[in-house]
């Protein structure tokens, strides 16, 4: 029986929310937990609220019955380093551009968990694609899905589809970010002020999105046609949308990044 149910190594951004989102949902308490980082002060929020803390992977990874890699992708050589001569063999890992293999050549008995976060998950609205096919025991099955479930909305896929998970949630986010973008300064340029362009945009996103959620039997043709009358003024802009080609350009894009992912996953 290991001491910590849960360790992770590394305590930035997305370590933060995972761990907040566990404890306030209740799927893990804090004496469960533990938490490593080189950075001594990185260690001082979580020492606040009571969480251990080492700098020490592998006294971590020793003690943990889950390792969470929360760690940047070019950080991963050195931290399997630290861990190598440990007992762990439960892993979960979020890093990008790193496949469950790369842990297996350390651990070659291990069984390994792999998901790509977004960053709203920091605000518990994210979305998350999560590979458990290593894991057989419903139990831990169970834990990894309700950890990452307390963030975000869990999508089960194989490794395999990781990267197109990347293009179309882990990415997308700054594509979200983007189009708001120009909406906003178009509406400035139609004499909005700033502020309240984005304030109409940014609830209207919010809407829309919640829109498709909650009509689930609605095609998205069928949102979008309930808002375009004929002759109308919506008709105006999806026309100038499809004429210069939205549809390739989201495609193109979308290829590319998961392409770049394909790229980190052999590098």
């Amino acid at each position: 029986m290991k001491k910590f149910k849960l360790g992770v190594i590394g305590a930035g951004f997305m370590a933060t929310a995972i761990i907040n989102g566990a404890i306030d949902s209740g799927i893990i308490n804090k004496n469960e937990l533990i938490v490593s980082d080189i950075s001594q002060s990185s260690l001082e929020k979580f020492n606040n609220i009571g969480i251990e803390t080492t700098i020490d992977n592998f006294n971590l990874a020793s003690n943990s019955e889950f390792v969470l890699f929360a760690v940047k992708p070019q950080s991963i050589k050195d931290v399997l380093t630290t861990i190598s001569a440990s007992n762990c063999d439960k892993f979960i890992s979020i890093m990008a551009g790193v496949k469950k293999q790369r842990i297996k050549d350390v651990f070659p008995n291990s069984k390994v968990a792999r998901c790509m976060p977004n960053t709203p998950c920091s605000i518990s609205s994210g979305a998350i694609g999560l590979d458990v096919t290593d894991f057989e025991n419903k139990t831990d099955v169970e834990f990894i899905t309700k950890l990452l479930s307390a963030l975000a909305t869990v999508v089960l896929v194989d490794e395999s589809k990781l990267n197109a998970v990347t293009g179309v949630s882990g990415s997308s986010p700054a594509y979200f970010y983007l189009f708001l973008k120009y909406i906003i300064e178009s509406g400035v340029k139609q004499g909005l002020s700033e502020q309240d362009a984005k304030t109409l945009a940014v609830n209207t996103m919010i809407g829309a999105g919640k829109m498709v959620l909650t009509n689930p039997h609605k095609s998205l043709d069928d949102l979008i046609n309930a808002v375009c009358s004929k002759g109308g003024t919506t008709i105006e802009a999806i026309n100038v949308f499809k004429d210069n080609n939205l549809d390739l350009i989201t495609d193109k894009a979308i290829e590319a990044c998961v392409k770049r992912a394909f790229e980190l996953e052999n590098m």
